[in-house]
C-alpha cells in the first residue's frame, strides 16, 4: 500500500507567489517587463558582437556566450513563473519538472564557469598582453566555452537522475519553479544523502570558480599597481569593472541561496533570493555591459548610424 502511493504523484503544483494575493498582478506586470528588457538586451549584446568586427574579441565572445546562456536560463523559468501568476494551480508533470531542472542546473552552472573564464580573459589581457592574442586563440575560447558547458551537463547529470529517483508524496513545490530543495522536501523518504550530493555540487560549481577569480583579480590588482601612470591604472581598473560588478552580485546571491545553513531557510527568504538571482541578476549582464562598457556603445551607435542612413 505504501509503494502504491509512492507512485501516485505524476505532477507537481507551484505554490509561488500565491500568498501575495491580488499583488500577482502587479508581479506579473514588473517581472514581465523586467524578462522583455533582459531578452531585448541580451538579444542585442549577441547581435551587435556578430555584427560589429571591433567586438570580434575574445572578451566580447565570452560575453555573447554569457548573454545566450542567460537568454536560454531566463527562458527555462521566467514564462512559466508568469503563467502561475495569471493562471493558478497550473500542474506540472514529473518530466517536465526534471526537464526544467536539468536545464536550470546546467545553464546555472554554464554561467559560473563562463564567469570565471571572463576572469582569466581579463588576467591575461592585463598581465600578459602581448601575449593575450597568442594565449586566448580562437581554439582556447572555443575549448572554455565548451568546459563551461561540459561542467553544467555533468552537474545536472549527477543531480537530476538522483532527485528524481525518490518517491514522492507532496504535489504542492513552495517555489515558483523546480528548483531543487523544493522539489527535494515533497520525498517520502530519507534525503540525507541527496542533500550531501546538493551541497557537494554546489559548493565545487561556487567555490572553485570563486577562488580561479580571486586569484586572477589578485594577480591584476598587483600587474594594474606597477603601471607608473594614474591615467593607466584608470583604464586598466576599467577593463574589469564591468565583469567584477556581475561576478560580485552573481556569486553573492548564489552564495546566499545555495550554502546557507538549512536551519536559516524560510519560503519568503528563498522565493526573495530566486527572484534575485532567476529575474534581476539576467538584465544585470546587458545593462551593466552596455551602459559602462564604451566599446559596446560605440558599436551600438555605429549599427544604429548604418540603419538611419
Amino acid at each position: 500500500m505504501q509503494r502504491k502511493n509512492f507512485t501516485e504523484v505524476t505532477e507537481f503544483i507551484f505554490l509561488g507567489f500565491s500568498s501575495f494575493g491580488r499583488h500577482q498582478i502587479t508581479l506579473f506586470v514588473v517581472f514581465l517587463t523586467i524578462y522583455i528588457l533582459t531578452l531585448t538586451g541580451n538579444v542585442i549584446i549577441v547581435t551587435i558582437t556578430l555584427m560589429d568586427h571591433h567586438l570580434h574579441t575574445p572578451m566580447y565572445f565570452f560575453l555573447s556566450m554569457l548573454a545566450s546562456s542567460e537568454t536560454v536560463y531566463t527562458l527555462v523559468i521566467v514564462p512559466r513563473m508568469l503563467s502561475s501568476l495569471i493562471f493558478h494551480n497550473l500542474p506540472i508533470s514529473l518530466a517536465g519538472c526534471a526537464t526544467q531542472m536539468f536545464f536550470f542546473v546546467t545553464l546555472a552552472t554554464n554561467n559560473c564557469f563562463l564567469l570565471t573564464a571572463m576572469g582569466y580573459d581579463r588576467y591575461v589581457a592585463i598581465c600578459d598582453p602581448l601575449r593575450y592574442m597568442v594565449i586566448m586563440s580562437k581554439g582556447m575560447c572555443a575549448w572554455l566555452v565548451c568546459a563551461s558547458l561540459g561542467m553544467g551537463l555533468v552537474m545536472a547529470v549527477l543531480h537530476v537522475p538522483a532527485m528524481f529517483s525518490l518517491p514522492f508524496c507532496g504535489t504542492v513545490v513552495e517555489h515558483f519553479f523546480c528548483d531543487i530543495y523544493p522539489v527535494m522536501k515533497l520525498s517520502c523518504v530519507d534525503t540525507t544523502l541527496n542533500e550531501i550530493i546538493n551541497y557537494g555540487v554546489s559548493s565545487f560549481v561556487i567555490l572553485v570558480p570563486i577562488g580561479l577569480i580571486f586569484i586572477s583579480y589578485v594577480l591584476i590588482i598587483s600587474s594594474i599597481l606597477k603601471i607608473a601612470s594614474a591615467e593607466g591604472q584608470k583604464k586598466a581598473f576599467a577593463t574589469c569593472a564591468s565583469h567584477l560588478t556581475v561576478v560580485i552580485v552573481h556569486y553573492g546571491c548564489a552564495s546566499i541561496a545555495y550554502l546557507k545553513p538549512k536551519s536559516e531557510s524560510s519560503v519568503e527568504k528563498d522565493l526573495l533570493l530566486s527572484v534575485t538571482y532567476t529575474i534581476i541578476t539576467p538584465l544585470l549582464n546587458p545593462v551593466v555591459y552596455s551602459l559602462r562598457n564604451k566599446e559596446v556603445k560605440d558599436a551600438l551607435c555605429r549599427a544604429v548610424g548604418r540603419k538611419t542612413s
